[in-house]
């Protein structure tokens, strides 16, 4: 994540009085009265946005799940502007809080909740006092501003205690949150359930430790991780550092894609367990949810699993996507894995757009997404992209396009051009592949959201 340099604020400057007196002794000015403030971006379909509040606040870009640095300010009234980064290098305004007050000796935050496709994105301003935390103690204030979650029981106990009614700390709505409560440092865990219930439990995030001195904003956002959790936390110190905080039965969600255009079907086994049984080229698995660890990854033939074609070690994280595209040729003996990490947000203003190369055919390719079918006069997106790699995701205004895939300094179609209507709030991801038993003309893999076209 990004981290920011904060604004640098003089203390107040000795002022010389001059006049007819000559009096040469100086007046020092009245202290100026301090406050701080930080915006935490908690819009889970929004893309990154920019931060104006006049000369002392500007922040260029803020992603989603990030915290800007505290900055120390004047206490006094601010505009506060927040423009969504539209691709194209275009902005739109989320947020036009004018007359925002800050107060001194107190501590702000300003969270950006709601969602950007029903268009109900507004600020959450969150007051903590600026006072020592006291000794032995950490201080928590939590938040709830996850759009996507109902209201819920929010359950703060020892990290082995059971859940029962007289365990909530506090029951809150979206766009709600506590007070600052101090406890004693030491190991606790969050449990969050629907209110009056302590099962099923949304949400659990395992043994959590809070040092002596910790003064932290916990707040529910919509859950971008693998798993069945609808929310995630985000801890941000008084500083502005900040922490996710996963749902401790997190898993790692995997597909694999059969892209080796020579090669039979194939089994895949983890750990020498036979997970997927006779994925044949061009096909591609939806997303399994493992326990997070590190798994040997072998594909075999299905017909006779001693013919190993892949042998891997792969480690998995929580909260993890990932597609396994087994690439290369059989018949060159050079098949290996390609391991993309999936990134599955949708943003309501952009298509997310992928393309990956994986033909073994087509040496180093030069990628165009355009208007028209004609490339004469245009510039590549993306110039020459070897085998096995990927554009990453590209935020992409909704529209019509068209994609042609060329050898690198050609404009000889080798794949293409093929016709794409992209509609925001989804992601796409094509795979150049070869054609069966590795022969032309080169083909897509399409994944994400082309298979609900």
């Amino acid at each position: 994540m990004q981290k920011r340099t904060p604004w640098l604020l003089a203390a107040a400057a000795l002022t010389l009085l001059s006049g007819c007196n000559n009096d040469d002794d100086p007046v020092q000015t009245e202290p100026v009265a301090m406050t701080s403030l930080k915006v935490v971006h908690a819009v889970s379909d929004a893309p990154a946005v920019k931060l104006d509040g006049g000369d002392k606040i500007q922040v260029s870009r803020l992603d989603f799940a990030g915290s800007t640095v505290q900055l120390m300010l004047p206490a006094g009234s601010y505009n506060l502007k927040a423009d969504a980064l539209l691709p194209d290098n275009k902005t739109a305004r989320v947020i036009e809080a004018n007359s925002l007050n800050l107060v001194e000796n107190l501590n702000y935050t300003v969270f950006a909740v709601g969602s950007a496709a029903n268009a109900s994105i507004q600020p959450l301003v969150v007051t903590a006092p600026d006072t020592p935390v006291t000794a032995g103690n950490a201080r928590v204030q939590v938040v709830h501003a996850a759009a996507a979650a109902p209201a819920v029981d929010i359950h703060l106990t020892a990290p082995e205690a059971a859940l029962a009614g007289g365990t909530v700390t506090a029951t809150l709505d979206f766009g709600k949150n506590t007070a600052p409560v101090q406890v004693s440092a030491g190991n606790y865990r969050v449990r969050i359930t629907l209110p009056g219930t302590v099962s099923p439990v949304l949400f659990d995030s395992g043994t959590i430790s809070l040092a002596a001195g910790t003064d932290v904003t916990v707040a529910a956002i919509n859950n971008r991780f693998a798993g069945a959790a609808p929310v995630s936390l985000l801890a941000v110190n008084a500083n502005g550092t900040f922490a996710d905080i996963k749902d401790s039965n997190s898993k790692a969600d995997v597909r694999v894609v059969h892209a080796v255009s020579d090669a039979p079907a194939v089994d895949v086994l983890l750990n020498n367990n036979k997970a997927i049984t006779a994925l044949k080229f061009p096909a591609a698995t939806g997303y399994t949810s493992l326990a997070p660890a590190s798994y040997n990854v072998k594909v075999a033939a299905n017909a006779d699993n001693s013919v190993v074609v892949i042998n891997a070690d792969v480690a998995l994280a929580a909260g993890s996507y990932s597609t396994v595209i087994a690439t290369g040729s059989l018949a060159q003996n050079n098949i290996s894995p390609l391991v993309l990490t999936d990134v599955p947000r949708r943003v309501a203003t952009e298509a997310k757009l992928r393309l990956v190369h994986a033909s073994t055919l087509a040496g180093n390719v030069d990628i165009y997404l355009t208007k028209t079918n004609d490339i004469s006069a245009a510039t590549a997106s993306f110039s020459n992209v070897p085998f096995k790699a990927d554009t990453g995701y590209v935020a992409v205004t909704p529209g019509d396009y068209v994609v042609t895939v060329t050898a690198t300094g050609s404009k000889t179609a080798a794949i293409g051009p093929v016709a794409l209507s992209l509609s925001g709030n989804k992601i796409y991801t094509a795979i150049a592949r070869d054609n069966e038993g590795r022969t032309a003309p080169l083909v897509l893999i399409l994944l994400d959201d082309f298979n609900q076209i």
